[in-house]
């Protein structure tokens, strides 16, 4: 059997066509009728059962989800007036969008593989997030009267270091002491939840945080000469400086961890600490330099919430988003592109919500912003195939 007529080829095609189910029934293409995309649908369906009965499952699942999301769908979006389709479906501003969605849980997610891949389970992204979105637009707005627009330099160092202040105390816990690393997570959640939230009111109080943060807040790179290219100008034309930072990360991350010697030792310690202890590597160094950087980056996607996205901060507002971005590292299963894939998955929804009310009422977009929510509880639960992280993540490891 060749490759491309195996279970997995044939699971994955599955999945392309469902797709496909509901991407004919938008625009530009839009078709007309519900025919087509339940056709298309059950392709992908049959597809994906297929694979499922010759051990394929995980990708005979996705197909068959695929394949039951594109006739649902694609029958809602021929149902449709083709004024609110074109309204809402602007692709070029959709990706755009999903882009700056995808940001904070690419950096979330990142911050989480590095954790992970040394053995130390890190549910504490989110407060993490939430550290950097707090104390980033502090240090810029503490900044700014000295260091003019470049006070985001001070507001992405105060993020990072708050973030890696909230981690070494998880890793204090969760290595030298021990503790279980889902409590102290889930710990250090709330005590950013609380501290954050007192903070931002003692300093700010009912007036909230200024309103020229804009001014100095982190810049947009504007690349002219793309500006009038068809569809790529829009999406790559201006984006926030954290975007492309995010792009470098992702780069970055792959190499570090899967070409030199020191991503080597990371993965070593996660998989197996007993035997990289025996050949001389530091578990416990290893594993708090892991940690503590961890809590570096997923701050700095924190700080883009707030200095480069929203321009302000309100209490809680990553509303979740590091878990989602913990939900992203696991349907990446801890490799940092197919983690940016899923990143892309669930900025897209969000994007897609912020269109949906001004055309069909707030309920669609309510609905489209639960689905990253929906995405996450599958990860978890693990419906759609079982991912296995690192062996050793989430064991504490005592040397003897």
């Amino acid at each position: 059997m060749s490759r491309w007529t195996s279970p997995r080829a044939v699971g994955v095609a599955g999945i392309v066509l469902g797709a496909a189910a509901f991407w004919l029934a938008l625009p530009p293409l839009a078709a007309r009728t519900a025919v087509l995309p339940i056709a298309i649908g059950i392709l992908a369906i049959a597809a994906g059962i297929w694979a499922s009965s010759r051990e394929s499952r995980r990708a005979g699942g996705g197909a068959i989800a695929a394949g039951l999301l594109g006739i649902g769908f694609g029958v809602l979006a021929t149902r449709s007036s083709s004024a609110h389709l074109d309204s809402v479906v602007v692709w070029s501003t959709l990706f755009a969008a999903t882009l700056r969605y995808a940001t904070p849980l690419t950096f979330a997610a990142i911050g989480g593989l590095f954790c992970e891949r040394s053995g130390v389970v890190n549910v504490a992204l989110e407060g993490m997030l939430l550290t950097g979105a707090f104390f980033g637009i502090w240090g810029a707005i503490w900044a700014h009267t000295w260091a003019g627009s470049f006070a985001w330099v001070i507001g992405l160092a105060a993020a990072a270091l708050a973030g890696m202040a909230l981690a070494a105390i998880h890793a204090v816990w969760t290595i030298t002491f021990k503790v279980d690393q889902i409590i102290s997570g889930t710990a250090l959640n709330f005590l950013a939840l609380g501290t954050t939230g007192y903070l931002f009111v003692d300093k700010y109080g009912d007036t909230g945080t200024p309103g020229n943060v804009p001014a100095y807040g982190i810049p947009d790179i504007h690349l002219h000469f793309l500006q009038n290219w068809t569809f790529i100008g829009p999406i790559l034309g201006q984006l926030n400086l954290m975007i492309w930072l995010s792009f470098v990360l992702l780069v970055a991350t792959s190499v570090f961890v899967f070409r030199t010697p020191w991503g080597l030792r990371l993965r070593a310690v996660g998989e197996h600490p007993r035997a990289a202890d025996t050949v001389g590597i530091s578990v416990y160094k290893v594993r708090y330099i892991a940690v503590i950087s961890s809590g570096a980056i997923a701050a700095m996607g924190g700080a883009y919430l707030s200095l480069g996205f929203v321009h302000s901060f309100n209490e809680g507002m990553t509303n979740g988003t590091g878990f989602i971005g913990l939900a992203a590292l696991v349907f990446g299963k801890w490799r940092p592109f197919p983690t940016w894939g899923a990143a892309l998955l669930f900025g897209f929804s969000s994007a897609l919500a912020d269109r949906l009310p001004a055309a069909y009422g707030n309920q669609w977009g309510t609905l489209f912003q639960a689905l990253p929510y929906l995405l996450t509880l599958i990860a978890v639960a693990g419906v759609i195939g079982r991912s296995i992280g690192p062996a050793a993540s989430g064991r504490p490891y005592a040397r003897q």
